[in-house]
């Protein structure tokens, strides 16, 4: 079998679920054949998410295309070191480049906010803070514009998007001095049980992607288990993190029922029940 050859379509499930955070930009085929494949196994909406400026943008776009599709839009935590301090790399998708300093960070910023009020942009994110793959030297621009996706979220009464790489104290301490928006879901919640206990107090969100049904993930199943229902969302995060017996092969929006079934067996719960629940926390979370 061809790592690089897309997985077959799942056994559809009978009750319609969201897939709460998406990168369509970043798959193979349009938009068009993508949202095709995931209502052809009930995966009947999408929150596509923003990585850039460019990105933003594009997701604003193809909500406002799609009914079915909803927008969040932000600066990653590893797109704002590379603003202010350059990109010499060319690791991410802008290819290489100079930095701009905290003026070209807040000109981003600016841009996002102006997306952040449109009608179809439902969130703010991904933002937050990545402490794999910024060093020390970029902490200070990643936390700046945290707080100011934070702030943005707050204003617009968007839900806010969050990105945790191995940062979790820091991400928990910002949420709790900047005073986290009315709904924040943590994407790809990357977290143990003890800290999915502080989240559920905080009234967050917990987004469980692909990763969760990997062998080495037994600390995502524990914190899965103590999530409460109404708390918990699904996501691909595709094309990443596509789930097993497909890990390594790309990830699609239609492959949310293989991690729907791993989640429902992890809380003991039959797949409708935990469909049900999900479609109805993604639409409180995102506010559609």
């Amino acid at each position: 079998m061809s790592r690089t050859e897309a997985p077959p379509l799942p056994e559809p499930l009978r009750v319609p679920v969201a897939d709460s955070h998406t990168h369509l930009d970043m798959q193979d085929g349009t938009v068009e054949e993508g949202l095709a494949r995931a209502a052809a196994v009930n995966v009947t909406t999408v929150v596509q998410v923003g990585c850039d400026v460019k990105g933003s943008r594009w997701a604003a776009e193809t909500a406002a295309a799609h009914a079915n599709v909803h927008a969040a839009v932000a600066l990653h935590p590893n797109e704002a070191p590379r603003i202010v301090h350059g990109d010499p790399d060319g690791w991410s998708r802008q290819g290489a480049r100079e930095g701009g300093g905290t003026a070209a960070l807040h000109e981003a910023l600016a841009e996002i906010d102006a997306l952040a009020a449109l009608p179809h942009v439902r969130g703010v994110g991904e933002t937050g803070l990545d402490h794999f793959r910024t060093g020390p030297e970029g902490m200070a621009a990643q936390e700046e514009s945290f707080r100011a996706h934070i702030e943005i979220a707050k204003r617009h009464g968007k839900a806010l998007v969050i990105h945790d790489r191995e940062a979790h104290a820091d991400v928990l301490r910002i949420l709790a001095d900047a005073g986290a928006p009315e709904r924040t879901v943590f994407h790809c919640y990357s977290g143990d049980a003890d800290m999915a206990r502080i989240c559920a107090d905080a009234g967050y969100f917990m987004s469980f992607a692909g990763n969760m049904t990997f062998k080495n993930a037994q600390p995502l199943r524990d914190a899965l288990a103590v999530a409460p229902l109404e708390l918990v969302l699904v996501e691909t995060d595709a094309p990443f993190l596509t789930p097993a017996p497909y890990r390594g092969r790309p990830n699609a929006p239609y492959l949310i029922p293989v991690t729907l079934r791993a989640m429902a067996a992890v809380k003991g719960l039959d797949e409708d029940t935990l469909a049900e629940a999900i479609a109805d926390n993604t639409a409180r979370a995102f506010d559609y």
